[in-house]
């Protein structure tokens, strides 16, 4: 070895070393371990995993080691709470991230805020999350309702405006905000052309799904849309197609995630149409090469592809950590400055944190699920996606002027 590789050789070892002995920035993640979104929490956590070793074998956030602490929301709003309270006051967390149920983020993004910590959500669809419920220390990764019924009623005007929809629809938070945006872009506010029915969350059975889906099949509608997530969507798309409905009606999940159509298999999710910010084969098919890297690093490690879920855990924990590098701390104020307006590329293109509401803007998609054929050709039997249609962020997106009604109307001040 010549003298200068030896000295580059000390010198790294020399910042390991200090490195690991430096205190540990301690980030929080509140996920449901257990319960009907547990799929999609688990993806969270794998995704995080993979962040939080990729940072600290590259040296850590400011010469600091990450560590990830975890706590199990249950999807229950009250649990999610004391989580985030408990991490911040007993564990001395930084930030804290984590969602699936938007009633869950809602809740836990107060106490984040009420301690001033940074949340970031997750999985939270809901317009209410960065909308009426929006407060200065939440920022939300994925795209919410608004930009899923955007770019969902672009396609489903181009090739089924005449026909009548039914919904089924989860009895809570995210559930009312996706129906209510998916009918105002789609033209099927009328529920009596268009009608729907509720299904309780978090305890709906198997018979309330076939009761409602037997109101569907009765209505004569073309298009079935299920405003269902996680095992719900499950358990009703499998009821539907023993039903026949799946042969009979185009089903729509305007939330589609990777985990939910393994759970289903791909003889039954043949056809679905979903809308989605990401999936692992995009940055194939679009040529992005960090995202490319994200898949292959995340399959080998796990033998599994990544959801978007996954994929937005882990961009989670590298925005934080960009922001606490650019600002030079880990104070909740400057990180937001930080934060807020800022551009960057990662998973996919473009995307950016939008400084008046923290919602980060990003391209959307329109998806549609692949034969039986296709998807098991992958190597890892989860190719189940194509790019049906798509929708640049900003035109997405709710415009200023469109969510500061939105708050004025929820009685919230027009800033955060």
């Amino acid at each position: 070895m010549s003298m200068k590789s030896a000295i580059l050789s000390a010198f790294l070892l020399l910042i390991a070393s200090a490195t690991a002995h430096a205190e540990a920035l301690k980030i929080g993640l509140n996920y449901p371990q257990t319960g009907r979104y547990k799929d999609q929490g688990l993806q969270q956590r794998l995704g995080a995993f993979l962040a939080v070793d990729e940072i600290n074998a590259a040296g850590g956030v400011l010469g600091r080691p990450l560590e990830l602490v975890i706590r199990n929301s249950r999807s229950d709003p009250e649990r999610g709470a004391r989580n985030t309270a408990e991490m911040i006051d007993r564990d001395g967390v930084r930030m804290v991230f984590g969602g699936v149920s938007s009633a869950v983020a809602i809740a836990s993004g107060k106490a984040a805020r009420d301690r001033g910590i940074l949340y970031f959500g997750t999985l939270t669809y809901a317009n209410a999350t960065t909308g009426a419920e929006g407060h200065r220390y939440m920022f939300r990764e994925p795209y919410n309702a608004w930009m899923t019924a955007k770019v969902l009623s672009q396609y489903l005007t181009r090739h089924h405006a005449d026909d009548t929809y039914f919904y089924i629809t989860a009895d809570y938070t995210w559930g009312w905000s996706v129906e209510d945006s998916v009918r105002r872009f789609s033209g099927t506010e009328d529920s009596q052309r268009h009608p729907g029915v509720r299904t309780p969350f978090p305890r709906a059975l198997v018979s309330d799904f076939r009761h409602a889906l037997e109101q569907a099949q009765a209505s004569g509608a073309k298009v079935l849309m299920l405003v269902l997530f996680g095992d719900d969507m499950v358990r009703a798309l499998t009821v539907a197609h023993d039903m026949g409905l799946t042969e009979t009606m185009q089903i729509v999940v305007p939330n589609l995630t990777l985990g939910m159509a393994r759970q289903v298999g791909p003889t039954i999710m043949s056809g679905v149409v979903g809308a989605a910010p990401w999936f692992w084969n995009l940055p194939y098919e679009k040529g992005y090469p960090r995202g490319k890297a994200f898949v292959e690093a995340f399959s080998q490690r796990y033998d599994m592809r990544p959801s978007s879920s996954a994929a937005s855990a882990y961009s989670i924990v590298y925005q934080y950590k960009d922001a606490v590098e650019r600002a030079g701390t880990t104070n909740s104020e400057a990180v937001i400055r930080a934060l807020e307006g800022h551009h960057y590329r990662l998973l996919k293109d473009e995307q950016y944190w939008r400084a008046f509401d923290h919602q980060n803007v990003q391209t959307v998609y329109v998806v549609r699920v692949k034969d039986r054929d296709a998807v098991v050709a992958d190597p890892y039997g989860s190719d189940y996606f194509e790019i049906i249609d798509a929708m640049a962020g900003d035109q997405a997106a709710q415009t200023r002027e469109e969510w500061e009604t939105r708050r004025q109307q929820s009685g919230k001040p027009p800033q955060l």
